[in-house]
């Protein structure tokens, strides 16, 4: 795919990897949960890191330079969400579930085919809000990865008027990232199967999103 250009670009992405980078070294991170995901990538290995769309940006700042590689939507905001991200050292495959689908479902298998594990925001980039869609299922199931459950929490966060509610922790702000139990999927699963797991993923990510934001005290 060819990707757009303007001179505006490279200027907007190389200022948006800025502002993350300040914006996430004033947050007191702390994260939980770590046992499990300390021995699922203990040498070497891989897995599927899975949150919410609304959550996403600590996690994004937390696993810079590590060289996973995320899905971004075709649009033009994506096209600017990529530049960012490969700034911070992800791989960027490029479609979703509304444009170019297909191709950056396979970009996301050559990429796990190469060594890389990889982060899905399983509800977006248009929702429905916290809603599992079932490309994660598939893509756990081909690739073998197992799919851990990842969430953010801060108490002090600016909530934007957006269709997911996307939440930017304040500078200073304490911000928790946490993990749920990793899910392994089988292979070759038929179409009543992969609604199975859907739900089954869907509800251990809700579990892991809400305990986090009770421990973080969000809405208190």
């Amino acid at each position: 795919m060819s990707r757009e250009r303007g001179w505006w670009l490279p200027v907007a992405s190389a200022a948006g990897a800025a502002l993350l980078r300040l914006l996430g070294a004033t947050w007191r991170v702390r994260r939980t949960n770590t046992a499990e995901v300390d021995r699922l990538l203990a040498g070497g290995g891989r897995c599927i890191y899975a949150l919410w769309h609304a959550r996403m940006l600590p996690c994004i700042h937390d696993y810079r330079g590590l060289g996973v590689a995320a899905l971004v939507s075709r649009s033009r905001d994506g096209e600017l969400i990529a530049r960012v991200i490969e700034r911070l050292g992800y791989a960027a495959a490029r479609g979703s579930s509304s444009r170019g689908g297909q191709e950056g479902f396979q970009e996301l298998l050559r990429f796990a085919e190469a060594g890389r594990s990889l982060v899905i925001t399983p509800d977006g980039p248009r929702g429905p809000r916290e809603e599992l869609k079932p490309g994660l299922v598939r893509l756990a199931s081909l690739t073998g990865l197992r799919v851990l459950p990842v969430a953010s929490a801060s108490r002090r966060a600016w909530v934007l008027r957006s269709w997911d509610g996307f939440r930017v922790p304040r500078p200073f702000a304490r911000v928790l990232i946490g993990y749920g139990e990793p899910v392994e999927v089988p292979p070759a699963l038929d179409a009543e199967a992969v609604e199975e797991w859907r739900s089954r993923l869907e509800e251990a990510l809700r579990e892991c999103t809400e305990r986090l934001a009770l421990e973080a005290g969000e809405g208190a």
